[in-house]
């Protein structure tokens, strides 16, 4: 059975001033998410700006990442396309590379029906049998839904382990859970609706506020799974204005701001998004401050 653990942060991607990815920060960020209770690294995934990556870089980033984190936590690639022979190449080489996973984001702008759906993620597990992957169902960047009765034939496929649920809909999360084998491994697309769905079977959560909360993460999802629901809700009820703070405008805007904040030379965002704006950096760092986050 795979275990990617129950927090899996999806990194950020530094850039240097000139708009260059800066390996070296990426390597460092890296060591330290895997000392802060992040189990797996989730690398050029919609948090690390996959869009405006070009492959060179991802693979470069792929192999940085995972020489910084050796033997500390594992790395999933995101090697997901809108074209699936190009989803299909990038697995494969991710596979070579001796990633732990890939995560596939459902094709986006093409909005395939369902039927399209299970033939594209079962050509890219066909291409990349030996490699665990993990769906992504994310319809507000994507437009198009992946069903739960697509998840749960996607699910029969030997390497199809999990999904990065972020529809936002727990009955879906629940449809799912009720529809899949207990192995099948559901994670929380949000951060903030990580308690309530491990209420309904999820595992854990892939994350943007582990970045500066990981341990936080951590210890919330361990009480939940340790019968100690007030303990979970407590954290979850401490972390809620942050969880809200780094989702006021487009991720990954708001936490590489926060970053940033930390001291962390990460850079800005590549265009088209853009830094984060003065009236929202405020309650950013009021949600930090309670939190003893800042420096």
């Amino acid at each position: 059975m795979v275990d990617f653990g129950q927090v899996l942060t999806a990194m950020i991607t530094p850039f240097k001033e000139d708009g260059s990815v800066n390996y070296e920060v990426a390597e460092k960020l890296a060591a330290h998410l895997a000392d802060h209770g992040t189990d797996t690294l989730v690398v050029c995934g919609t948090t690390g700006e996959s869009p405006t990556l070009t492959w060179a870089e991802e693979y470069d980033l792929f192999r940085v990442v995972q020489q910084a984190v050796a033997g500390r936590a594992k790395v999933v690639a995101g090697t997901g396309s809108n074209s699936t022979r190009e989803a299909m190449e990038a697995t494969e080489k991710a596979a070579k590379l001796g990633l732990d996973g890939s995560l596939q984001v459902v094709p986006y702008y093409n909005k395939p029906p369902q039927e399209g759906l299970y033939q594209h993620y079962r050509a890219i597990a066909t291409a990349a049998p030996e490699l665990p992957i993990i769906l992504y169902n994310v319809p507000g960047r994507t437009g198009q839904n992946l069903l739960p009765e697509t998840v749960a034939r996607l699910a029969e496929i030997p390497n199809i382990v999990a999904v990065k649920e972020a529809s936002g809909n727990l009955d879906q999360v629940s449809q799912i859970r009720r529809l899949t084998p207990p192995e099948f491994i559901i994670y929380s697309g949000d951060d903030s609706l990580t308690l309530p769905m491990l209420a309904v079977g999820a595992t854990g959560v892939i994350s943007v506020a582990s970045h500066v909360v990981g341990p936080q993460m951590k210890a919330m999802i361990q009480a939940f799974f340790a019968g100690q629901p007030q303990a979970a809700t407590d954290i979850h009820i401490s972390l809620f204005p942050l969880f809200k703070a780094l989702f006021a405008t487009t991720n990954p805007i708001p936490v590489k701001a926060a970053l940033r904040l930390q001291g962390w030379e990460v850079g800005t965002t590549r265009s088209p998004l853009c830094d984060l704006p003065e009236s929202l950096l405020a309650p950013l760092q009021e949600a930090m401050g309670e939190l003893a986050l800042l420096p």
